[in-house]
């Protein structure tokens, strides 16, 4: 087996996050925990896009990633943005690295050419599911003769590369929070590393950049656990020394289910629209898991990253309690100065960029300037109480469990836009209506309703826009929990 290296010295650390969606606050969390480490040890904190879902991508996804992470305060020493000596720093660019690599697993009898086609894939599954044994790939071309496999590469025959995993013994290493960890090689199945397209999957190019990057400690969540023992076999594979391995706890709802947007929002865009102050929010989660001693809670990131140990870091599930961040916000508000607090109000929405923003929805809605704040509130509130229009939250015939679920279903809808614009909004929502079957009187002015708690409003998809994503999205699954619950 490789060796694994030291957990000591200057540390090289990265994160990785994927930019198919918005900026998620288990990225941050464990962002956080790379950057400390990272500048705990004198080391380097590299970011690296990990985009080789060519349909999931996108671009405005990375934009969001970084402006958040930035937000949060916490800056990269090499990534795409800033360059470095190990780039390119997203894998979409790094395709012929991971063709070359997978190459000389196949040279070394470590991986094999898969020709199966998907539908026989598919029906090896459908008869698994029958006979309801374990899902894995029967390594039916494991046995291809090396030369046989080649000739048929080069006629054309599409392929996958798989990892020849060993059929019998474990596969061990060891966790800095976990101790060992082993899994049964019986248990593992024989990964695609290289997908028929040429693009690699996550556990080849994971590893291939790890190492070339020269990390020396994968910090990341525990959901990750069952693919690390791909992962050691890979550097088992190719010769090289394991990193030291650190799986964190993930971040929980208080009933200790996985967090996610159906029970709280995840964006971290959702934290700053509504005035989460950037150094609560990483105050909050630097307290997930991480014990900074005695009683103490409050505490700065330089603080954090003098008294950083791995030795205080818990592998019980930390709850993400947005009463517990509430309270973390108020701590710092009330430390602000008057300067400061009106100046990260300004900052955060009475600035003149989102008053502009506003302003072509209520010129012509206004007589004197006292009637702004009354006739505007809902653009600069979080949470709206849905008591006063209960009886209107409604869409004739159709019932309220129904609703919650239509509301849900919008939502993903939403989710799916690239660009949060009017005109989108409108187009997906009347399609939404047609797919659906219901009038679209009947859905814009619940939708009214549920994001601003009133029957009249400037133009609704203007409203919704102005607001942003985040706000607005949120406000839809409170109503539909609302809705459900009354």
């Amino acid at each position: 087996m490789a060796s694994e290296r030291r957990d000591a010295g200057p540390a090289r650390v990265r994160i990785a996050p994927s930019p198919t969606g918005d900026p998620h606050v288990g990225t941050a969390y464990i962002a956080l925990f790379n950057y400390v480490f990272a500048r705990k040890t004198g080391g380097q904190f590299v970011l690296r896009i990990e985009d080789t879902d060519r349909a999931r991508s996108r671009a405005d996804s990375e934009r969001k990633i970084l402006s958040a992470l930035r937000w949060l305060g916490l800056t990269w020493d090499e990534g795409p943005d800033v360059g470095g000596p190990h780039g390119p720093y997203r894998q979409s660019e790094r395709g012929p690295i991971y063709r070359d690599h997978a190459e000389q697993l196949i040279a070394a009898g470590k991986a094999y050419r898969c020709f199966c086609t998907p539908e026989r894939l598919e029906q090896l599954r459908a008869e698994q599911r029958a006979a309801k044994a374990a899902f894995g790939y029967d390594r039916r071309c494991r046995g291809i003769d090396t030369g046989e496999s080649r000739r048929r590469a080069e006629a054309g025959e599409p392929y996958t590369v798989r990892l020849a995993v060993p059929r019998d013994g474990t596969t061990t290493w060891h966790d800095r929070l976990r101790g060992p960890l082993s899994f049964d090689n019986a248990q593992v199945d024989d990964q695609i590393l290289l997908k028929s397209d040429g693009m690699p999957t996550y556990h080849l190019a994971n590893v291939v950049d790890d190492h070339a990057m020269g990390i020396t400690h994968v910090i990341r969540a525990e959901e990750w656990i069952s693919s690390t023992p791909k992962h050691v076999l890979l550097y088992d594979a190719f010769g090289w020394p394991q990193p030291v391995w650190v799986h964190m706890s993930l971040l929980r709802n208080p009933d200790k289910s996985k967090i996610s947007k159906r029970k709280n929002p995840v964006s971290i865009d959702y934290y700053r629209d509504v005035g989460i102050l950037p150094d609560a929010l990483r105050n909050f989660l630097g307290i997930m898991g991480f014990s900074f001693g005695g009683d103490r809670e409050v505490f700065s990131l330089d603080e954090m990253i003098d008294v950083f140990s791995w030795d205080k870091v818990s592998v019980g599930g930390p709850v993400f309690d947005l009463d517990k961040l509430r309270w973390m916000n108020e701590q710092y508000i009330h430390q602000l100065s008057h300067e400061q607090l009106a100046d990260a109000l300004i900052d955060w929405r009475l600035g003149r960029d989102y008053l502009l923003r506003l302003m072509p929805l209520f010129r012509e809605r206004i007589k004197r300037f006292d009637e702004f704040i009354p006739a505007a509130w809902y653009f600069f509130a979080g949470e709206i109480d849905y008591a006063p229009v209960a009886e209107k939250l409604t869409i004739p015939g159709i019932k309220p469990a129904q609703l919650r679920k239509l509301l849900l279903e919008l939502v993903d809808r939403y989710d799916a836009l690239e660009a949060f614009r009017a005109a989108e909004l409108e187009v997906a929502t009347r399609a939404f209506a047609d797919d659906k079957q219901i009038k679209t009187k009947h859905l814009f002015m619940l939708l009214r309703l549920v994001v601003t708690g009133r029957t009249a409003s400037p133009p609704l998809f203007d409203t919704m826009e102005a607001l942003g994503k985040e706000i607005t999205r949120a406000r839809l699954r409170t109503a539909a929990a609302w809705i459900a619950g009354r």
